[in-house]
């Protein structure tokens, strides 16, 4: 077909964009621009530190205060409340909660994440200090106040083990530490599995009683004996010398020997009355791996570190220390928990996704717009992404899992802007105008249609960023890398793309014929050089180039010839049935039909989607990547009972893995400590936690791990005189429980009363899925209550304190000063022999001095064995008992939830008390009532950009009935396939989703208003005259038609994007490239957790396109004939249309 010539300077150039014009006028600062962009952005994406999840910054501060000697109760009288009353009134504060436990206070204040921490943290300061006051006189330290920082958390583990003594292994852990604590990435590595060493004074009562000594007489002696002092200066022989008395303890025999005091001038030695041990504090912890004993260090990152950095570093410091003899080389070292792995697989997936998602996407450019065409739009792939590395990047943003999941949702959209202003230039270049005309006049055209579209889809994400709370700040990357990237490829499409495009683009290059010898040239040459570099084995290279030398060779065989039958014959055959198609559904009274059919097909899909009644879910679950297993024994259990009960439940653990060895990578335990909350101590002898770590999911041979805890959980649910708890790691931000009541009220026996009623009405319910109820306070802590007659004590001048000081020095002791072996140093404790600390009787009957006799604490006190609580736990200045549990692997939470509400729906609450379902249920109705919110305020922002363009109401009405029949494609999808409506994905997702399909929208009706407004200038029509109805379907078609590759463009390659995590299409580029081993799997974690939001795109997309193609047109032709009908009813018609038939009951 012979093409029309058109002339540079043709009249309808109607829109000029300057910066595009200003682009090509500077041709060579685009080209340095571009390459200084790549350059920066390389170097921001290899330094930005890598992390699984984005770091968290709500505003916490920390308040924690040791009184020792004190019961829960007595702490939250003593400490708790005082520091609550005066932090009542500070400004900000969200949320006060504390617990109280024995010899300690805690208390967390949650502040508004409009609120900057540091002054967060100093008004908490300045509050404490007002509480001072109020506080007891002997409080040995003032309270500690420190901001929590979420991003500092355990990234791996070291595990030491061999044929060496405990103080060897702690020697060489100690070593380690030093180390690991001097690199800048590591906040702490603490040592777990053995305890600090202590120097003990371990006093006889009966041999100390005997010598009329007591436990002041030890310790003063002890702390007069233990001293350095600098005496001052003096000058002798003209040396000015320092006069220093050293005396400190260095070797047992110095403090063995100490005097004590004389008796009838005879000196009583310490040794006479005690015995001095170089031994451990007592046992709190005991570690094993692989049912081995180990002395275990944990290694804590500091905020913003990198943890790939810091893992690297850690394994260097390790080889180093036996390289260079600090550590034997017999000495076992193995470390568990490495969360690099977990990040480097993470990204890696994430990454391996990109990339597939941009040959899927360049690859369709290629059918659709030929070789050349390709590139360009393809172009605005990697450029948007180094812009937008090097924005976030001096934004303090990591390279998480969250941008990453952007830049693919992304990857899509930022070709969508380039798409369309390629394919405009290229129609223009084959309607005869010059690849410069072309380009002026093509982006013009578009430019202000895409920065419309652009700007609805960053107003579907610019509500996200102001989403509050822990769910807010981890989602909340989300939207900044969306809009980042966004608006970078606005930036190419508009400004980089237009001169390289009209320098090199060219007509027609599918059609031209390929010079064979060239092509056979260059594959053979590219060979060549790819042989060299195999022989020198840098295979990466050498595999690229022959990947390039294959797409060469292949081009010319397969892709030329399908890219020449696409467009010659698929795409002409597809615009012939689409242009058919359109005027049908444009004539008579089928846009009324069309319209009623689309809103008919939205009810039933809705219908449809509550019939099938689907499971909804906070956050999406995933196989489990680590299963914790944790055991609680009665309170008052010694950890050494502990230790013989935890290892008859990793027997069963360990017969129940067996036969899934292959995929076990690690089994340790740590007795003396639980799994605990966000804020919880859960440090205790009655507890031991189990961790089974399992390799990655595409090593697993398809064995479910989730299938493994619910196993787990069957085989240990009998084991008797222990309470278990079995549960995976938490997928997203700490939200609590799946089941979390907290009932609140003044007194705490009613408040046991209550929770007593809600536990024995909900398991009498058998509620399935439920697992085993749990209070957080064990309301049974034995103690032994010592009641002091104070007038007996008044008599012989002794105080209550001073009588509970002689008990609590017994049992406790107290720090007489420090031992010094080199240059550490170590506490010289005192207290009575372990066999009397434990003998009752010894207790009662010790002796205190009074004027030189001595009266038993017997004579003075009674004691009652009772129970009592082991914390008071208290939130806004209110008391508070938590009932919670997980839910059942294969159950929903929500319908747990559920039927517990019901359950309690009839329980009558005392005056004063309350209950509430908060944890995950709380930070569910939250987020869910956010995302509502931020749903209706996007689409008023898409709505108000819309206005704003078209000047109209009906445009952007039409362009948001197709946003809402988008959802069509969702519930359909949902329903059909059996997806869980995830709260907080697919949340997400349809807002997206309403962003996405705006961009479409607008350039389709923008383009329609366009094509109306040249025929009405070529009839002469005045401004908002109608057509003739064959004119006003004619300028539908023409539009639609025009639109329709890159309408089909724009939702495919976003589609394509998406497909390759949707479905876990996994396919490592750099293994394929440099050990030609392509790793290939399909699933995994990131599929199940990102699944949710791909679908939801992918679904409403598809179905969006289509109503973008059919039904925008359609709703636009009824938009015109009620307009007509409104104007010809109040006389208003324009004077060209009064002699026009009317436009609905024309035909066609």
């Amino acid at each position: 077909m012979k093409k029309e010539k058109v002339h540079d300077n043709s009249q309808h150039i109607t829109r000029k964009f300057g910066p595009a014009y200003l682009a090509l006028k500077n041709k060579i600062t685009i080209y340095i621009l571009t390459g200084m962009l790549v350059v920066f952005g390389l170097f921001s994406y290899v330094q930005m530190p890598r992390e699984s999840f984005p770091e968290i910054a709500v505003p916490y501060v920390f308040i924690q205060t040791i009184y020792p000697g004190n019961s829960p109760v007595d702490i939250e009288n003593l400490i708790t409340r005082p520091i609550e009353k005066e932090l009542k009134g500070m400004d900000g504060v969200k949320q006060v909660s504390s617990a109280s436990y024995q010899d300690v206070s805690t208390i967390v204040v949650e502040f508004n994440t409009d609120v900057e921490i540091k002054q967060a943290l100093q008004d908490t300061k300045d509050n404490v200090d007002k509480a001072r006051s109020d506080l007891p006189g002997d409080l040995e330290d003032d309270p500690l106040v420190m901001d929590l920082d979420f991003s500092e958390f355990p990234i791996l583990n070291v595990n030491i083990s061999g044929d060496f003594s405990m103080r060897d292994l702690k020697k060489y852990a100690e070593i380690l530490q030093d180390e690991f604590e001097s690199l800048p990435e590591i906040s702490e590595a603490n040592i777990r599995g053995i305890d600090d060493r202590e120097i003990q004074v371990n006093v006889d009562p009966y041999k100390m009683e005997a010598r009329g000594i007591t436990y002041d007489d030890i310790a003063l002696a002890l702390q007069m004996e233990n001293v350095t002092i600098g005496a001052g200066e003096f000058t002798a022989d003209q040396t000015r010398r320092v006069v220093r008395t050293e005396a400190d303890y260095t070797n047992m025999d110095q403090i063995r020997n100490t005097i004590i005091k004389l008796n009838e001038g005879k000196p009583v030695y310490v040794r006479e009355v005690a015995d001095v041990v170089d031994g451990y504090k007592e046992k709190s912890t005991i570690s094993r791996l692989d049912n081995r004993p180990v002395v275990t260090l944990a290694l804590v990152k500091k905020s913003g570190a990198n943890i790939l950095d810091a893992t690297a570093k850690i394994r260097n410091i390790l080889d180093e220390q036996v390289e260079q003899g600090y550590l034997p080389r017999n000495l076992e070292i193995i470390v568990t928990d490495d969360m690099s792995t977990y990040i480097k697989n993470d990204i890696a997936t994430l990454e391996n996704s990109i990339i597939m998602g941009m040959i899927l996407v360049i690859f369709v450019l290629f059918l659709f717009l030929g070789f050349r065409n390709a590139l360009f739009s393809g172009l605005a792939i990697p450029m948007s992404m180094f812009i937008s590395f090097v924005i976030l990047d001096q934004m303090g943003i990591t390279l998480n899992s969250m941008v990453l999941y952007g830049l693919i949702l992304a990857l899509g959209m930022l070709v969508d802007n380039a798409i369309v202003v390629v394919e405009n230039v290229y129609r223009l270049h084959g309607l005869g105008y010059s690849t410069l005309s072309a380009t002026k006049k093509g982006v013009s055209e578009i430019a202000y249609p895409i920065i419309s579209s652009t700007l609805t889809t960053l107003a579907a994400f610019v509500p996200l960023m102001f989403w509050e709370g822990i769910v807010g700040e981890f989602m909340g990357i989300l939207p900044q890398t969306l809009i980042v990237v966004l608006a970078s490829s606005l930036f190419v499409a508009l400004v980089l793309n237009p001169p390289f495009i009209a320098r090199f683009m060219k007509i027609d290059d599918i059609r031209r014929k390929v010079d064979w010898k060239k092509t056979v040239k260059h594959a053979v040459i590219l060979t060549a050089i790819a042989a060299v570099f195999y022989l020198a084995k840098i295979y990466l290279l050498g595999n690229l180039i022959m990947t390039v030398a294959l797409l060469m060779v292949l081009n010319v065989l397969v892709f030329r010839p399908w890219a020449r039958w696409f467009q010659t014959r698929f795409l002409v055959w597809l615009e012939n049935f689409y242009e058919r198609q359109l005027r049908s559904a444009l004539t008579g009274w089928k846009p009324i039909l069309y319209f009623g059919g689309t809103f008919l097909l939205l009810v039933v899909s809705i219908w449809f989607y509550g019939v099938r009644q689907p499971s909804v879910v906070f956050f999406p679950s995933t196989d489990p990547q680590t299963i914790y297993v944790t055991m609680e024994l009665p309170l008052g259990t010694s950890i050494d009972r502990t230790d013989v009960v935890s290892r008859q439940v990793e027997d069963i653990i360990n017969r129940t893995l067996e036969p899934y060895q292959s995929i076990v990578k690690s089994v340790t335990t740590s007795v003396g400590n639980g799994k605990g909350g966000m804020f919880e101590n859960d440090q205790s002898p009655n507890k031991s936690l189990t961790s089974i770590s399992f390799v990655e999911f595409k090593l697993r041979d398809g064995i479910n791990t989730a299938e493994i805890m619910r196993e787990l959980s069957g085989n240990l649910r009998g084991f008797v005189g222990a309470k278990i708890f079995v549960e995976q790691e938490e997928n997203g931000p700490p939200v609590g429980a799946d089941v979390n009541i907290e009932v609140s009220g003044d007194d705490f026996e009613q408040l046991i009363k209550i929770t007593d009623d809600f536990m024995n009405r909900i398991n009498r319910d058998n509620i399935p899925g439920l697992e085993e109820l749990k209070l957080d306070i064990n309301v049974n802590q034995p103690e032994m209550l010592v009641k002091v007659d104070r007038d007996k004590a008044r008599r012989y001048e002794l105080s209550t304190q001073e009588i509970a000081m002689a008990l609590r020095n017994s049992l406790y002791g107290y720090d007489v000063g420090d031992f010094k072996d080199g240059e550490d140093e170590y506490d010289i404790f005192i207290r009575l022999k372990e066999e009397y600390r434990n003998d009752v009787s010894t207790l009662m009957n010790q002796k205190l001095m009074v004027e030189g006799n001595s009266i038993p604490i017997s004579a003075l006190a009674d004691f009652e064995y009772s129970s009592t609580y082991d914390k008071v736990n208290r939130i806004d200045h209110k008391r508070v008992l938590t009932i919670s549990s997980n839910v059942t692997e294969g159950f929903n939470a929500n319908e747990v939830n559920a039927r517990i509400r019901q359950v309690l729906a009839s329980y009558e609450m005392p005056g004063g008390y309350d209950y509430a379902f908060t944890g995950e249920q709380q930070e569910q109705d939250e987020s869910s009532d956010f995302l509502l919110f931020a749903l209706l305020v996007a689409v008023a922002l898409i709505g108000l950009i819309m206005v704003t363009q078209f000047n109209s109401f009906i445009r952007p009405m039409i362009i948001m009935i197709t946003v809402l029949f988008s959802t069509i494609g969702v519930f359909l999808g949902l329903a059909i396939f059996k997806m869980e409506f995830v709260i907080i994905m697919t949340g997400i997702g349809i807002i997206s989703l309403a962003g996405i399909v705006v961009n479409n929208g607008i350039v389709l009706i923008d383009y329609i208003d366009l094509m109306r407004k040249r025929r009405r200038d070529e009839l002469n029509y005045s401004e908002g005259a109608f057509l003739p109805v064959k004119e006003e379907i004619e300028c539908l078609v023409i539009a639609g038609k025009t639109r329709l590759r890159p309408v089909l463009l724009t939702a495919i390659t976003t589609v394509l994007g998406l497909v390759p995590l949707a479905v876990g299409f996994n396919f490592d580029f750099i293994t394929l490239y440099t050990h030609f081993d392509p790793d290939f799997s399909l699933g995994g974690e990131s599929v199940a957790f990102w699944g949710p939001m791909s679908w939801t795109v992918i679904f409403g997309l598809s179905f969006a396109t289509f109503l973008t193609l059919l039904i925008a047109p359609v709703m636009y032709m009824l938009t015109i004939r009620i307009n007509y009908r409104i104007k010809k009813w109040t006389g208003m018609l324009p004077e060209e249309n009064q002699p026009q038939a009317e436009i609905g009951e024309a035909k066609s």
